[in-house]
């Protein structure tokens, strides 16, 4: 009796332990994403500022969705992405005006839907989404990446950049090398 007893109360504590510490354990580091001119300015101001990274997406695109909910939610990405990259999502589609290097981009209305200059010239015109890009510390293109990537290769390429080891080899040698 006293040991069935002891073993419901072990039970008990158990489960409310689990359930108290369920929300911490939730708690995975998350992607802070920033507008184009948020980014544009840190990058201009900040004394040692970081690489940009922009995600390319429209809402209509799935693989932009699995994109979000599969990669940039990974623990291990968002980790790494927001302590190297200020990380910006662009709408291939978006509506407002955007000022880069002088120059400003707007929307173009085409087809069904139109497109954004930013968007278009970032992608180099090869409008795909979604296309991931990646501008060095001066808001210089590295390189555009398109299509959906799984969190390991994706960590992998934001790692070529993001470490600065496309300055020492290339592509190919890196990722050979890598596997």
């Amino acid at each position: 009796m006293v040991v069935k007893l002891v073993s419901k109360s072990f039970y008990k504590i158990a489960v409310l332990f689990c359930l108290a510490i369920l929300p911490f354990g939730s708690m995975a580091q998350e992607v802070k994403w920033l507008s184009w001119d948020e980014a544009a300015k840190l990058a201009e101001t900040e004394k040692n500022p970081k690489k940009i990274f922009i995600d390319v997406y429209t809402d209509w695109c799935g693989w932009c969705k699995k994109m979000d909910k599969d990669t940039f939610q990974n623990e291990e990405v968002a980790e790494y992405m927001s302590k190297n990259y200020y990380m910006v999502k662009l709408d291939g589609e978006g509506k407002e005006p955007i000022v880069f290097k002088g120059k400003t981009f707007k929307f173009v209305p085409s087809g069904r839907n139109g497109y954004h200059e930013f968007a278009a010239a970032l992608m180099q015109g090869k409008m795909s989404y979604p296309t991931t890009i990646f501008l060095d510390e001066k808001m210089n293109m590295l390189s555009p990446v398109p299509g959906y990537q799984k969190p390991e290769p994706f960590l992998k390429i934001a790692k070529y950049f993001g470490d600065n080891i496309h300055k020492e080899k290339d592509w190919n040698t890196y990722d050979s090398e890598s596997k």
